[in-house]
C-alpha cells in the first residue's frame, strides 16, 4: 500500500470549538492509511487538539498572521509551504477573510482542488454588509468546490452558488445516556440533586453568554438551588465572571474550561442552553441531544440541529425571563436521559457515514488528478 494522500486544512487554530470538533471527529474516523489530515493555522501558539493531531500522524504549520496582521508575509509563508510540499493537491479552507489569500496562493501555485467551507450563517462585524459582500465575492473566487455545515451557512456565504452540505457529525456511541456516568459526574462536580443548566461554547460575543447569565438568574428565582455549568474558554471569560459576580451567582456557576470528556460532562446536565446570536449548525446541540439532554436554543441556531424531540427553539428577541421559563419547562422532558442515538443516526449526524463520504470525496478527487 502506498502513502496516504495528504489534505491541507486551513483555519484559525485547532482550539476547542465547533469547526475544530468536526475536523477532529472526521480525522479520528477516516482510514488514515488512505487519507491524512494536516493543518495550516493562523496563530503561532500550541492549541487544544495539537498533541492528538501529531499523535495521529498529522502535521501543523503555524503562522503569525493573526498576531502581526502581515498579510504579504503570510502569503509568502503559504507559498513556501506549498513549494516545499508538492504532495498537497487538495486544500480545504475553513477560514473566511484570511482564507481568500490562502486560496489565491493555492490557485496561483496550481493546487487542483481548492475547497471553501462555510461554518456560520452570520459573522460578527459592525457593518454587516461588508463581510457578507467580501465573503461572497472574494472568499469563493479562487475556490473550485464549496462546502457548508448547513443550508443556512451555505446560502449565507455562497448565495446562489452550488455547494455540498457536510453534517457536523459526531461519534454517537460515545454520547449515549448513562445514568451511572450521570451519578459519577454530578458527584464529581458537587451538584447533588440540584437542577443543572449546561452550556458549551467559547467565551465570544457570538455565544451570547450575557443573555444566558441573565436567564440563569431568572431560573434561580424559581429554583433557588439551580446550578450552571459553563464549558469553554475565550477572551470574554473575565467579563462574564464579572457579570456573574455582580448578580451574586458566583457560587452557583461552575467554569470547567476546555474539556476532553464532553461525553461525560453532558450527562451531568438537566437542560442544555444555546442562546447564540448565530450558528452555522451548533454541533454542541447535536452532542447534547445524543446524550439525552433536553435543549433550548436561539432562533439563530440552524434548523438542521433540530434532530430529535428534545429541542425547543426560542423566538427571535426572546428575553431572559422567557428563556428561563423555557429552560425550566424542559427539565422534565419525557426523553430526558434516555437513549436517543437512533435520532442522531437517522438525521445523518453519525460520524462513521460522514467520514466515509468525505474520504471517498478526497479519493475521487485525487484519482481524477492522477488521471490527467
Amino acid at each position: 500500500m502506498g502513502e496516504p494522500i495528504r489534505i491541507l486544512h486551513v483555519l484559525q487554530r485547532m482550539e476547542a470549538a465547533g469547526t475544530q470538533a468536526l475536523l477532529m471527529n472526521l480525522y479520528r474516523a477516516i482510514d488514515r492509511t488512505k487519507v491524512q489530515f494536516d493543518f495550516l493555522v493562523e496563530y503561532p501558539d500550541k492549541q487544544f487538539h495539537d498533541d492528538e493531531i501529531v499523535k495521529m500522524g498529522g502535521r501543523i504549520y503555524y503562522t503569525t498572521v493573526r498576531v502581526d496582521f502581515n498579510v504579504p508575509k503570510f502569503m509568502r509563508q503559504v507559498e513556501k509551504i506549498l513549494s516545499e510540499h508538492p504532495e498537497y493537491k487538495i486544500i480545504h479552507v475553513h477560514a473566511y477573510s484570511i482564507g481568500y489569500f490562502v486560496l489565491k496562493v493555492a490557485h496561483k501555485h496550481g493546487i487542483p482542488v481548492r475547497i471553501a467551507h462555510s461554518h456560520n450563517n452570520e459573522t460578527m462585524h459592525d457593518i454587516k454588509w461588508i463581510p457578507k459582500l467580501m465573503m461572497q465575492r472574494l472568499y469563493t473566487i479562487h475556490a473550485n468546490d464549496l462546502f457548508a455545515c448547513s443550508k443556512e451557512a451555505g446560502n449565507y456565504l455562497f448565495h446562489s452558488k452550488r455547494f455540498h452540505v457536510l453534517n457536523n457529525a459526531i461519534k454517537t456511541e460515545n454520547f449515549i445516556a448513562d445514568m451511572d456516568v450521570r451519578r459519577e459526574m454530578r458527584e464529581e462536580l458537587g451538584l447533588g440533586d440540584c437542577f443543572t443548566v449546561g452550556h458549551v461554547g467559547r467565551f465570544h460575543s457570538q455565544k451570547n453568554h450575557t443573555l444566558l447569565i441573565r436567564a440563569f438568574a431568572e431560573c434561580k428565582k424559581r429554583i433557588p438551588d439551580a446550578k450552571l455549568i459553563l464549558v469553554g474558554s475565550g477572551e470574554l471569560e473575565n467579563d462574564i465572571r464579572r457579570q456573574i459576580d455582580e448578580l451574586g451567582l458566583t457560587k452557583d456557576v461552575l467554569f470547567l474550561g476546555n474539556r476532553s470528556d464532553m461525553n461525560r460532562i453532558y450527562q451531568a446536565m438537566d437542560v442544555f442552553a444555546l442562546p447564540s446570536l448565530f450558528e452555522g449548525l451548533g454541533i454542541v446541540a447535536i452532542e447534547a441531544q445524543a446524550s439525552g439532554i433536553p435543549c433550548v436554543v436561539s432562533a439563530q441556531v440552524s434548523r438542521n440541529a433540530d434532530v430529535s424531540p428534545l429541542v425547543k427553539y426560542m423566538h427571535d428577541g426572546a428575553d431572559a425571563e422567557e428563556w428561563a421559563e423555557a429552560i425550566i419547562g424542559q427539565k422534565d422532558h419525557e426523553l430526558a436521559h434516555t437513549n436517543t442515538q437512533q435520532y442522531i443516526i437517522d438525521a445523518g449526524f453519525d460520524v462513521s457515514s460522514t467520514a466515509k463520504k468525505m474520504q471517498n470525496y478526497y479519493l475521487r478527487k485525487m484519482k481524477k488528478i492522477n488521471m490527467k
